[in-house]
């Protein structure tokens, strides 16, 4: 096997690559033997009829698409190897010559990484972040474990108010004729919620329990129901029973019961302490955020549109795998939102230019700081690795082999690189 190495526009090259004429009779023997069941020859046994025959009925090219197949992917990684190249996108793959007793020759239209000039990345300005906790910030986050609290009761001494739970029997007319879908028994309607036909909830505050009431609407333009755009309606309403959430008292024994406190001053304490953490975790990663942002504005490269493809292409896998561990296909999700693959890739190809821009220019840093990666930080990240696993460290480590440990390094170092353009960065 050879390759030839041109190098293309815009951070593109072409491998030419050519594969022995005895590689090539191999491939197409093993072609043969995968296949020869599928022909029917009479005087035959299914099986048995010779290599030669069948290319003499079916033409000499009968084996030579499977051939191909099975060369190229062993055939491109070694010219991969040899060329040196840190290629960064799919093979756009084109086979030139394949013929019994000839070299086999195809290219392969690849994207090299680019390279970064970087500018300014150590000094940046950035935006100071406010992590004060306030009075306001304790009492609204001790608030939301208050509604999580709430019980819901049925009210009978008053008549039916906003954020209320009205159970109601309804049905819609439009000219005095009722129509189709306008008819609900037992609707559990929570008013202000905006489920139902702007007007409508509106038009319930203030009824009681076992009051009927009417209620006029027009429908919306646009609306699902093409018939009832724009038109009037009237709903007969029945209001059966008016449910309310209750909340609880912010005192000790709340604070007893959603904490391990005994006193509301002691789990106001704990909840400031904890929104304080979170402040300053917001914090760091809005700094860390914006400061690698502006290194990446500061930093020029050409991105080849083959590696943007191939990012986008990438994330939509990974959006795949989390729509799966949901209990979702991806024909699923295509299927419910209207989309396909390609406009999903389309889209997301914005998000990888930027995702390739920021990865690109950390790992430019870490080539300008010589970031190294110390044993002990690797051992690290392995130990928390296969603790997620639940393996054993030594086993996790011969398992993700020397490629697989190079890229974490790299992860770790980048990450360095993140912190270091930070911790450089000016607050102002």
């Amino acid at each position: 096997m050879s390759v030839q190495v041109e190098n293309l526009e815009k951070n593109m090259a072409k491998l030419t690559i050519e594969v022995t004429a005895e590689e090539v009779t191999k491939a197409i023997q093993g072609a043969y033997q995968k296949n020869k069941n599928r022909f029917n020859v009479p005087g035959f046994r299914r099986g048995k009829v010779p290599q030669k025959m069948i290319e003499k009925m079916y033409g000499v090219g009968v084996f030579y698409e499977d051939a191909v197949n099975a060369m190229i992917p062993d055939a491109y990684e070694k010219a991969v190897a040899e060329s040196e190249l840190e290629i960064v996108s799919r093979p756009e793959i084109d086979v030139i010559q394949i013929e019994a007793g000839k070299p086999m020759i195809f290219t392969a239209e690849v994207a090299v990484k680019p390279e970064v000039v970087l500018g300014e990345y150590k000094g940046l300005e950035v935006a100071k972040q406010d992590t004060f906790v306030t009075e306001d910030d304790v009492m609204e986050e001790i608030k939301k474990e208050q509604e999580k609290n709430a019980t819901v009761v049925t009210v009978e001494d008053r008549p039916l108010q906003k954020d209320d739970t009205a159970v109601i029997d309804f049905e819609g007319f439009c000219d005095g004729e009722a129509f189709e879908g306008g008819k609900g028994e037992d609707f559990p309607l929570v008013i202000g919620s905006g489920q139902f036909i702007p007007g409508f909830e509106d038009q319930l505050i203030g009824k009681s329990t076992g009051e009927e009431a009417e209620v006029n609407v027009t429908f919306p333009t646009p609306y699902q129901a093409k018939e009832l755009e724009g038109k009037d309606a009237l709903f007969k309403v029945t209001v059966k029973e008016i449910k309310a959430r209750e909340l609880p008292e912010i005192d000790d024994e709340f604070a007893s019961e959603v904490s391990e406190f005994e006193t509301l001053e002691e789990y106001k304490k704990e909840v400031a302490d904890k929104l304080k953490e979170r402040k300053e975790a917001d914090a760091k990663r809005a700094k860390e955020d914006e400061a690698v942002q502006k290194a990446v504005e500061n930093a020029s490269m050409e991105i080849p549109e083959a590696m943007i493809k191939t990012q986008a292409s990438n994330m939509v896998n990974e959006f795949a795998q989390r729509m799966q561990m949901q209990g979702l296909t991806m024909d699923q999700y295509m299927q419910y939102t209207g989309t396909t693959r390609d406009q999903m890739e389309k889209q997301m190809e914005e998000q990888a230019k930027k995702r390739i821009e920021v990865r690109l220019t950390l790992e430019a840093v870490v080539k300008a700081e010589d970031i190294q990666v110390s044993d002990e930080e690797f051992d690290k990240e392995i130990a928390e690795m296969a603790e997620n696993y639940k393996m054993e460290a030594d086993k996790f480590k011969e398992l993700i082999g020397a490629e697989e440990a190079g890229r974490m390094k790299m992860d770790i170092a980048v990450q360095k690189a993140v912190d270091l353009i930070a911790e450089k960065a000016k607050e102002v």
